[in-house]
């Protein structure tokens, strides 16, 4: 079963829990949403009628765990720790694996010094183990743990819960990727004419090339073929000489003995 799966199935089980119950009878239900190892969206239990009823009354701190997270982080608690309730461990884990998650969002390459100062973990070796059991293996993340470069590069993190008003910047930034693609598309396109054209005027001179050098082909054919005849009537003409002074010689010698 993968994560996103497996998400909406528990969503549904706690939003159903939390729909049939009321005041103090939530508390054991935010509890245990924000302690399960598998959930780690809560939006929509924070959204169900019962749980808004809690602003305002004696049980509104559990009202608070669960906008914590919804879209906090362990920083955010460390601060406000004094209005909050106590964590169970489990809790503490699961605010600290969102807060990765957090930290993903903006950026894909997080150093270990970040890290540790955000998680509260004091090594290395410390931060590494949690990245790999507590992250990775869940499915929650995917990515490299660069020793050398004391940094983790993050290739896959599962979304979080949209915090108020981020659904509006989101639009923006989708809206603005829509209009660069446009533009890109665009600029695409002339560049594929300019090719084509640039395509037809090189093989319009290559044609005029081929043809030229056909011509000049033709006109050094000729010209040698005229240059050709011409040897051979000239070769032609000292022969026609010396017959003639043959003919004449023998017709001499011819009288001679008859005188």
């Amino acid at each position: 079963m993968d994560i996103e799966q497996r998400q909406a199935e528990l969503i549904d089980h706690f939003v159903k829990q939390a729909s049939a119950m009321e005041g103090s009878a939530l508390v054991s239900v935010v509890v245990e949403a924000t302690s399960h190892p598998s959930l780690f969206a809560f939006s929509e239990i924070l959204a169900a009628p019962t749980i808004a009823q809690l602003e305002g009354t004696e049980n509104s701190s559990c009202l608070n765990v669960l906008r914590l997270f919804a879209h906090g982080t362990w920083s955010d608690y460390k601060n406000y720790a004094s209005i909050l309730p106590r964590l169970v461990p489990d809790q503490v884990l699961k605010l600290k694996q969102l807060t990765v998650l957090t930290l993903a969002e903006t950026n894909k390459v997080l150093p270990y010094d970040e890290l540790m100062r955000e998680l509260d973990i004091t090594n290395v070796r410390e931060l590494e183990d949690f990245l790999i059991n507590e992250c990775m293996y869940t499915g929650m993340v995917r990515g490299k743990l660069d020793q050398l470069r004391r940094c983790f590069e993050v290739q896959f993190a599962a979304g979080r819960d949209l915090r108020p008003g981020q659904l509006t910047n989101m639009i923006q930034t989708l809206s603005n990727w829509l209009a660069s693609s446009d533009n890109l598309l665009v600029s695409i396109q002339e560049k594929i004419k300019w090719a084509d054209t640039t395509s037809e005027l090189d093989k319009k001179h290559q044609k005029d090339v081929k043809d030229r050098v056909e011509d000049v082909k033709k006109s050094l054919t000729l010209k040698a073929d005229v240059e050709f005849r011409g040897h051979e009537v000239n070769y032609a003409e000292p022969g026609e000489m010396m017959d003639y002074e043959e003919d004449r010689n023998r017709s001499k010698r011819r009288r001679h003995p008859l005188s």
